[in-house]
């Protein structure tokens, strides 16, 4: 005979009703800021959101399914360039692409120096950039625009690849006026003949400080409209704003005037909603490709300047009947919101 272990253990073999376990709550909502930190940017690949920003000293990727959830993710320094070499200090505003099977990461640094300011470019074979070999492939420059340069990035239209980056032509580093300029890519880490020079600080609203256009990035419509969109004003001020071009349909993106520049910035501060400085942006699509997103840099509270308080926010934008994208304002600090649709 099989005794059963309760019975054997002299407790009663009467079942113990089962204690209803309540499924954990989803949570639907995240509020600003993310996290602490400066010129973000995103790139998306297979369902995985790739993030990096400024660090000063090397270069650190976070990878995460969910931008809500940012901040839990543990990032690897991908990259840390040799002391003393021309790359080796103020690495600021990384960013990430994946072109011809390969990815790039394209950098700013110096040798310390202000005016030795220049951007760079590194390659990766591997399939996940988190791994394998970051190659250094050097400085990324136009020889006609080998001056103090910042905050590169990529733009594809109609076929061919641009570079896009903010410039300082004064070698003499006093006049501090920057300009964004744009040239075509022979491959990922060169360029092919002059710049142009697609916008510099017009407006009093570009000029807080002292003349700023910088941090540029390409935005495209679903209708294949084009809008450049930019930081204007010294990134000290509260006033450190978004501006905006847009490339007119079947433009060449290398002539100046085929772009329409807008007279107003496009996202300014917010010191009713603790956002001050709001700038240095970059774009992502949600999960399930449904909603556009922006994210950005600001600073909580007034006269925090260029330092470590800034920190990071996004939002969710829509784009008007031209084509061109519509901001809002930026999001009050605090306030829960949705988090971009298809999250997990």
């Amino acid at each position: 005979m099989i005794i059963s272990a309760s019975l054997s253990c002299g407790k009663s073999s009467t079942p113990t009703p089962e204690v209803p376990v309540n499924p954990p709550t989803t949570v639907s909502t995240f509020s600003n800021p993310l996290m602490n930190g400066a010129d973000p940017s995103v790139f998306q690949k297979d369902g995985v959101y790739y993030y990096l920003q400024t660090n000063g000293s090397s270069i650190n990727l976070w990878t995460t399914t969910a931008m809500s959830k940012l901040s839990s993710s543990i990032p690897k320094t991908v990259y840390a360039p040799p002391a003393g070499g021309q790359n080796s200090r103020n690495v600021w505003a990384p960013e990430l692409f994946y072109l011809d099977g390969k990815w790039y990461i394209y950098y700013t640094a110096g040798n310390g120096a202000d005016i030795s300011q220049r951007t760079w470019v590194l390659e990766n074979s591997s399939a996940d950039p988190t791994t394998g070999t970051w190659v250094d492939k050097g400085k990324i420059f136009s020889t006609s625009a080998d001056f103090w340069a910042i905050d590169g990035t990529v733009f594809e239209s109609g076929g061919s690849r641009y570079f896009l980056w903010c410039g300082r032509p004064d070698l003499t580093n006093v006049n501090l006026t920057q300009n964004i300029y744009i040239s075509k890519m022979t491959n990922p880490y060169t360029l092919e003949g002059v710049a142009t020079k697609l916008t510099e600080p017009e407006f009093s609203w570009e000029k807080n400080g002292f003349g700023v256009n910088e941090g540029p990035e390409v935005l495209v419509s679903s209708d294949n409209k084009a809008s450049l969109i930019y930081s204007a004003s010294f990134c000290g001020t509260d006033d450190y704003a978004l501006g905006m071009m847009n490339l007119k349909v079947g433009g060449n993106p290398l002539v100046k005037a085929d772009w329409t520049k807008s007279t107003q910035p496009v996202f300014t501060k917010q010191p009713q909603s603790n956002a001050f400085g709001p700038g240095h942006n970059s774009f992502f699509k949600s999960p399930d490709g449904t909603e556009n997103w922006i994210i950005y840099h600001a600073n909580s509270a007034t006269n925090q300047g260029c330092a470590d308080q800034r920190n990071i926010r996004m939002q969710k934008f829509t784009f008007n009947a031209d084509g061109s994208p519509n901001f809002g304002q930026p999001v009050a600090t605090g306030l829960q919101i949705a988090k971009p649709s298809g999250e997990k």
